[in-house]
């Protein structure tokens, strides 16, 4: 695979990931009678998809000349989205002293379909 197909596929797939499960997820908000946009639940998944798709940039190109430091650079961007998570969300979610499950799976749930996504990416990404 060319290298701009591959960088192409995983946004792609991104994208249409995050989408599905985003409508996943607002379906079973709505079958469990939760009100469907609350907990910041849009900006959850743009920033989550956002990052993602920073992050795996920075990976593919330096994936070459930082092959060694690829993982480190992985860690260190899933650090960025625990540092954007109690920035941006942590002060919202914590406001009243307390953070709701359904707070936390509000930006969990993205966080971890990024990050499952960008994992399977990055593995293919070094093997190749």
């Amino acid at each position: 695979m060319s290298k701009n197909k591959f960088l192409f596929s995983f946004y792609l797939s991104l994208i249409l990931l995050s989408l599905l499960v985003f409508c996943l997820h607002l379906l079973a908000l709505y079958l469990f009678g939760f009100p469907l946009l609350d907990h910041m639940i849009v900006l959850a998944y743009l920033l989550n998809m956002v990052l993602a798709l920073i992050i795996f940039s920075v990976l593919y190109w330096f994936r070459e000349k930082w092959r060694d430091q690829i993982g480190f650079l992985f860690l260190g961007g899933s650090m960025l989205k625990f540092f954007f998570f109690f920035l941006v969300f942590y002060p919202f979610y914590n406001a009243d002293g307390n953070m709701e499950s359904l707070e936390f799976t509000t930006f969990f749930i993205p966080y971890l379909v990024c990050l499952l996504l960008e994992t399977f990416f990055t593995a293919r990404m070094l093997n190749s």
